[in-house]
C-alpha cells in the first residue's frame, strides 16, 4: 500500500492503490469541499509534489477543468479525479485545511 502525505499538515497514511486523492485526504482526516458538480473546481485543486507519474493519467475533462483554474501549474490535479497508483504521493493543498 502506497503512502499518502499532505505537506500542509505533515499527515501520512497508507492508502489503497486506485483510491482518489479526495478519498485519501478523507482517510488522513482532511475534508475539502468538492464542488465539481457545480462547475467549481478550485476546492479540489491541489499540487502533487511527489509521485505524479504514479497517478492515473489526467483525462481530457480533468485537463479542461484545470485549464480554467487561476494558479494552475504542471503539478496541478483535481483531488476528485486523480487516482493513486503504486508509488508514494505527496500533495500540497491550496485551499484552507479543515478536519
Amino acid at each position: 500500500m502506497p503512502l499518502f502525505t499532505i505537506k500542509n499538515s505533515g499527515a501520512t497514511v497508507e492508502v489503497d492503490s486506485g483510491l482518489t486523492l479526495l478519498r485519501a485526504l478523507h482517510k488522513a482526516g482532511v475534508t475539502i469541499s468538492c464542488t465539481c458538480e457545480k462547475n467549481k473546481y478550485d476546492p479540489c485543486h491541489l499540487f502533487v509534489l511527489e509521485g505524479r507519474k504514479s497517478l492515473s493519467k489526467a483525462d481530457r475533462t480533468e485537463n479542461e477543468r484545470i485549464d480554467g483554474i487561476v494558479g494552475a501549474a504542471s503539478k496541478s490535479r483535481l483531488a476528485c479525479l486523480a487516482r493513486i497508483g503504486e508509488e508514494p504521493v505527496t500533495v500540497e493543498l491550496l485551499g484552507a485545511l479543515s478536519g
